[in-house]
């Protein structure tokens, strides 16, 4: 009798030991898959977080190179606002036209065929948009020469620019011209390609 209830016993803790092991090992199971499942919401996470870093620091560095670019467009904006020029007070883009691109002659002011051809463009762009904008044109030079003489030229170039945009349907009045000069250079002056992007005139569209 004893020794039936001794089997019965260790029988039964066989099992009890059968099912914690069984226990053990779904326990174990679990543990696993919800560890993966974690590990990948995690990797997710991170993924996320670095293109999230990627994204911002692309923005910060558009921002400011936005923020550079646009100082003397910003200026523009002020100084039409005094003038209470602007509906809205936006500043809407700018349009560069450099020397290498529209091909200014040295030490002239007059248009030639590329320059007007981009001068088209621009005429037609506004009529596209059909908006109601107001129009800073900025003339800028490059160091050669007397900073005086610089300021003459770049506002030769703005003024026939302004003249040019009149003939294309642009109202005179929603234009002003004004020459930097070259006190707001956008590359070393030391180099020919330097001076050529400093020779340029800038049209700076408000609203």
């Amino acid at each position: 009798m004893k020794q039936r209830l001794f089997v019965t016993a260790a029988a039964a803790l066989l099992v009890v030991v059968a099912s914690g092991c069984a226990t053990k090992k779904y326990v174990a199971g679990e543990v696993a898959t919800v560890n993966e499942r974690v590990d990948g919401v995690s990797t997710q996470v991170e993924d996320a977080q670095t293109k999230l870093r990627d994204h911002e620091g692309r923005l910060g560095k558009n921002a400011s190179d936005t923020a550079a670019a646009s100082r003397t467009a910003q200026e523009a904006l002020d100084r039409a606002i005094a003038a209470g020029k602007l509906a809205e007070g936006k500043f809407l883009y700018e349009t560069v036209l450099s020397d290498d691109q529209v091909k200014f002659g040295f030490d002239r002011a007059e248009l030639s065929d590329e320059a007007k051809a981009a001068l088209d463009a621009f005429a037609d762009k506004l009529r596209t948009d059909n908006v109601e904008v107001y129009i800073e044109i900025q003339g800028h030079t490059d160091n050669v020469g007397s900073e005086e003489y610089n300021l003459a030229l770049g506002e030769k170039r703005s003024s026939v620019v302004r003249r040019y945009l009149s003939t294309k349907g642009v109202p005179l009045h929603r234009m002003s011209v004004i020459s930097y000069g070259e006190t707001e250079p956008v590359s070393d002056n030391s180099t020919r390609e330097g001076r050529s992007q400093n020779r340029r005139v800038v049209l700076v569209v408000l609203k």
